[in-house]
């Protein structure tokens, strides 16, 4: 292998290093903020709970947890996350867990194909224009948070969250 030839594996494997840590070194919990989670209005791109419905609004949801998943496809933390959001939400689904992903930076029309290929069955809304993600300081993705039965911010979770980890802020809040 020539010296150029090592230098760009080298490059190659600092790379997928960092990549691989960087959602483990910024994932953060925050316990709450306990403020009232800002309401959102938006249009459903993929999984609409009833069938013709074109979008939805948060404060629909009162009276109910709710986990919001910001991701994007293009995101590689966030198709780790896709699935363990999924099990959440299809676990708690009978004891009223609502779980809707909130899809930032994507075309709308690439969302169904990335939900089909992770089998996700909650709903996916479009963040136009990003205001969503403003009004949840949602500025790393993935970031989940958690919305009591009150309509306030239980948790914050920027980064990949393990199963258990996540399992555990839904338990809080049932």
């Amino acid at each position: 292998m020539t010296e150029h030839g090592i230098k760009m594996a080298a490059v190659v494997v600092f790379l997928a290093a960092g990549f691989s840590l960087i959602p483990r070194g910024i994932r953060s919990c925050d316990a709450g903020t306990h403020e009232d989670a800002p309401n959102f209005h938006a249009s459903i791109v993929a999984n609409a709970p009833v069938a013709d419905q074109k979008s939805l609004e948060l404060n629909e949801l009162h009276g109910k947890p709710v986990v919001l998943d910001f991701w994007a496809t293009w995101c590689g933390p966030c198709n780790v996350s896709a699935p363990i959001v999924n099990s959440i939400a299809q676990r708690y689904r009978d004891r009223g867990l609502v779980v809707v992903g909130v899809n930032v930076d994507d075309e709308p029309a690439l969302v169904p194909r990335f939900v089909q290929k992770k089998n996700l069955t909650f709903p996916i809304v479009f963040d136009d224009g990003k205001a969503i993600s403003r009004d949840y300081g949602a500025t790393t993705l993935p970031t989940l948070v958690v919305v009591g039965k009150d309509g306030k911010i239980a948790a914050v979770r920027h980064g990949v969250t393990s199963e258990s980890d996540l399992d555990a802020l839904v338990k809080r809040v049932l």
